[in-house]
């Protein structure tokens, strides 16, 4: 029997860790563990489709088709079908220019697509540094492509971005049956615009097209927790066939419609598409999946819509944070009272889930550590209250633990691997660059701070999107401040230069966050 006094903190810390054995808390991390199992159990199911497209291809090119990453049947390719292709517009919304600006640009151009295509890059102003960039670029390929750049002025009544967007639309050619929009962060394969074609023409009843990003994190924990955020979300992309999401960087519509739909939609303003983006709209992609939703329209995501998305080399964390801000925003935005009732649903499942997700491994460091004060100060189990029973649901948490990261690697590779045969003229991309440590930092510290994040964008119900300040009021943008000295100098992901003069200095995350909070207090202005 040991006679070491007692340390009051250790004593703290033994009552604490058989609190947290108890039925509730037992519960919770339980729940933690089944969160995992579910995360894992989805990605396998998103590697299984996507691996299922890998054999297609390989088993298309021992046939003797070496375009298997163009076209499924190399007739396909015969130019009796080329010539009866449909002509596509690509409307590419731009802003700023950063580091892989120029590469993702040119294969967004350089498609292999048979059919008619021309270009639209739409951008506010000739100040913005991309539209000296892409200037460059469209007059060294002016005898290779059809593109042309717009000037689209600021947007009033809606975000930037859609307002870049309808702009585009409205200046694409007469005869273009389908609008694919574009991020200018997005890096095309040479067969992903016939691949979205393909898809719309066998299936009329398709409203949108969509695809998904691959993340490749550059190394720091902000770029690793963008590529957690966008992980689960990549599930309900990965479908090979119908999905309920839609992803703004890649929507393939009817010209009638707008997105990567029927160009139709958005010339006849069919559904409401283009009203219920010009008025008032914030987000592309959230205004448009919620019409898809309320008109039972089909959204589809093809196995071969997954496209590499290389992250800024110098992405700090509170440029991450500034990312999530906006992500969560977008839930604050709505057209009907149905889809503000859905909205609140996902906010609230979501917030629910991230910190259900990481409450246990909190709890596990309690445990952890009571453990490891007993072993050191060599206490008895007899004169603590210390309880075996919080290992035990540690060690299940790891193996949990181990078995999502193993899913989430999987899910990876395999999607590298698709990259790479989908791109076969670029330089391979690899999945050592990736740090395992990382992702599981990124895990918890992206969970945590999303409910934050959330609770932040709620009660502000205002948003700083490169410079400019949106304010929402019942669900829509109902003002607009601009200014030279607000927001950042460079762009989110991209790290992509807005050409600000005089901006403020950068802050910190912590000093980010902290004047977040500052503003929760501050009035809103329409408030009366």
């Amino acid at each position: 029997m040991s006679t070491t006094e007692m340390d009051p903190l250790d004593s703290l810390l033994f009552s604490l860790s058989k609190t947290l054995c108890s039925p509730f808390a037992v519960f919770l991390q339980l729940q933690g563990c089944s969160i995992c199992l579910i995360l894992a159990l989805g990605w396998a199911c998103a590697a299984y489709v996507r691996n299922r497209e890998i054999k297609r291809m390989k088993d298309s090119m021992q046939r003797g088709n070496s375009f298997a990453f163009l076209c499924q049947d190399i007739m396909e390719l015969e130019h009796s079908n080329q010539v009866n292709l449909p002509r596509v517009s690509v409307v590419m919304p731009l802003k700023g220019f950063g580091e892989h600006n120029l590469h993702n640009w040119r294969s967004q151009i350089t498609s292999l697509y048979g059919g008619p295509l021309e270009f639209i890059f739409v951008v506010e102003s000739t100040e913005d540094p991309a539209y000296h960039a892409v200037s460059m670029l469209t007059s060294e390929l002016k005898e290779e492509v059809d593109a042309k750049i717009i000037v689209a002025g600021l947007s009033t009544t809606c975000s930037q971005k859609i307002h870049n967007q309808l702009v585009g639309v409205d200046k694409m050619h007469k005869d273009s049956k389908y609008v694919l929009f574009l991020d200018d962060d997005v890096r095309l394969h040479p067969g992903s615009i016939g691949a979205l074609t393909t898809e719309m023409e066998k299936n009329p009843d398709i409203f949108i097209q969509t695809g998904y990003p691959l993340d490749l994190p550059s190394g720091s924990l902000g770029s690793y927790c963008i590529y957690e955020y966008h992980m689960p979300c990549s599930m309900g992309f990965a479908t090979g066939g119908r999905t309920f999401f839609l992803w703004g960087g890649c929507m393939m519509a009817s010209s009638y419609h707008l997105l990567s739909m029927h160009a139709d939609d958005f010339r006849l303003d069919r559904y409401g598409v283009v009203s219920g983006l010009r008025d008032g709209g914030y987000s592309d992609d959230m205004t448009l999946a919620a019409i898809s939703g309320a008109h039972k329209r089909l959204i589809t995501s093809p196995p071969v819509a997954v496209f590499p998305h290389p992250l800024a080399s110098d992405l700090s964390f509170s440029r991450y944070w500034n990312y999530l801000r906006k992500q969560t925003f977008v839930l604050e935005s709505y057209l009907t009272k149905v889809n503000w009732i859905m909205n609140r649903a996902l906010f609230t499942v979501h917030c629910y889930l991230s910190w259900g997700f990481v409450t246990p491994y909190l709890m596990a460091i309690v445990h952890v550590t009571a453990a490891l004060r007993m072993y050191i100060k060599g206490y008895s189990v007899e004169e603590t209250t210390f309880t075996f029973g919080g290992l035990t649901l540690v060690g299940c948490l790891a193996v949990c633990t181990i078995v999502e990261l193993l899913s989430m690697w999987n899910l990876t590779r395999i999607e590298v691997h698709l990259c790479n045969m989908l791109s076969p003229e670029a330089p391979n991309l690899s999945l050592a660059t990736y740090n395992w440590a990382l992702v599981f930092i990124a895990l918890i510290v992206d969970n945590f701070l999303y409910p934050i994040s959330a609770f932040r964008s709620h009660f502000s119900q205002s948003i700083n999107w490169s410079g400019i300040r949106y304010h929402l009021k019942n669900g829509k943008i109902f003002e607009i401040e601009r200014s030279k000295d607000m927001g950042p100098t460079y762009t989110d992901l991209g790290g992509k230069h807005l050409g600000k003069k005089g901006a403020p200095p950068k802050l910190s995350f912590l000093s980010s966050l902290s004047r977040s909070f500052a503003q929760w207090y501050q009035p809103k202005k329409y408030d009366s």
